[in-house]
């Protein structure tokens, strides 16, 4: 086995573990970090594969700047066993059903997908000036698309972490 090999199998391991750990932590500052975790070991795969820009934009933009937004929405709702609402029988049954129909997409896309392997030694897919290329001619219409869509999200984040400000008065009379 080459340090290529050991590596692919040691950072798939790691992103597998800590995915896992998403999902099973009961606290949900511990899932973010586990996810900060899957977020470097899918980086650490763009580097084996020559795509160093992806690895510093995942590592950046995912594990730095989105987590820290999850981390302030997760403090910021103050999540609490305790308070919230038990889910009923219904919305279990169609969270089961989504997961096992999202299951089974992906089982599907997996077992008809070409396994073409990259050539890391030579290839320079993962290059900054290639992708800049493509981005910029071939996907400029989605990329600019995608950032509306981000705009559009944050947007949307501030107009529903919003308090609505009550005057005393009217708290008095809703109490």
């Amino acid at each position: 086995m080459d340090i290529y090999s050991i590596l692919f199998w040691f950072l798939s391991a790691m992103a597998v573990g800590s995915a896992l750990g998403v999902i099973l932590s009961r606290n949900p500052v511990n899932s973010v970090m586990f996810l900060i975790l899957t977020f470097f070991a899918i980086s650490g795969h763009y580097i084996i594969m020559n795509a160093q820009f992806l690895a510093v934009v995942n590592i950046i933009v995912y594990a730095g700047a989105i987590m820290v937004l999850f981390l302030f929405v997760i403090m910021l709702m103050n999540l609490n066993a305790d308070v919230e609402p038990q889910k009923g029988m219904m919305i279990q049954l169609a969270g089961v059903i989504s997961g096992g129909t999202l299951f089974l997409v992906i089982l599907m896309g997996l077992t008809t997908a070409k396994s073409e392997l990259i050539d890391t030694k030579s290839s320079d897919i993962g290059l900054i000036s290639n992708l800049g290329k493509v981005l910029f001619t071939k996907f400029a219409l989605p990329f600019e698309i995608s950032s509306v869509l981000f705009l559009s999200a944050m947007i949307g984040a501030v107009v529903i972490g919003k308090k609505e400000h009550i005057p005393a008065s009217e708290k008095a009379e809703i109490v």
